[in-house]
């Protein structure tokens, strides 16, 4: 028989043993027609990458499978037919993996949910390693530093000097500007 790995994701506000519950229905359905699940695991509650269904967060849980591709078929309808299930994927695979799943090494590698960032040692430390800390007045150009060898600003800053403005002429020799809401005033 063809093997596949089913992974589903239940709402948010499910309680576990109603995740086990469904995860025992699906795997009722399974046997039923003529298929076996050789591995179950809940991988819990964890955030979605967008909002499903106004759900932020799902209940995970894996399910290994050895049966013929009806039971599989209606195993997902019944899936399809619950409301506590937001999202389900199967694939078919060469071979079941033995032991627990990526999901589980990794979570369970570092024995904490943080993801292994190992000791990080106190904020605002040297957090680069051999960096050397710099104090507020060295900040090159910024806030009035000095430049070193890179030499003036240049470009389009807003504090050069414009020159004078001769090839306008004067404003009195020119009409008045009128702004967008003096329109029907006279000037």
């Amino acid at each position: 028989m063809p093997y596949y790995e089913t992974v589903f994701i239940t709402r948010q506000d499910a309680s576990s043993a109603q995740v086990e519950q469904l995860t025992e229905a699906f795997t009722g359905i399974v046997s039923a027609n003529g298929g076996s699940v050789t591995k179950k695991e809940q991988w819990g509650l964890r955030n979605l990458s967008f909002r499903v269904k106004k759900n932020r967060k799902g209940h995970y849980t894996l399910l290994n499978i050895d049966a013929p591709a009806p039971a599989v078929i209606e195993m997902e309808r019944n899936m399809r037919i619950n409301e506590d299930v937001l999202r389900y994927l199967t694939v078919r695979v060469e071979a079941l993996e033995e032991g627990p799943s990526a999901m589980l090494q990794n979570r369970n590698r570092d024995g904490d949910d943080r993801g292994g960032r190992g000791d990080r040692g106190g904020r605002g430390g040297d957090r680069f390693g051999d960096r050397p800390r710099r104090s507020f007045g060295d900040r090159g150009d910024r806030f009035g530093g000095e430049r070193g060898d890179r030499g003036e600003r240049g470009g389009f800053g807003g504090d050069r000097d414009r020159g004078e403005r001769s090839d306008r002429g004067e404003r009195s020799d020119r009409e008045p500007r009128h702004s967008a809401g003096n329109e029907g005033e006279q000037a």
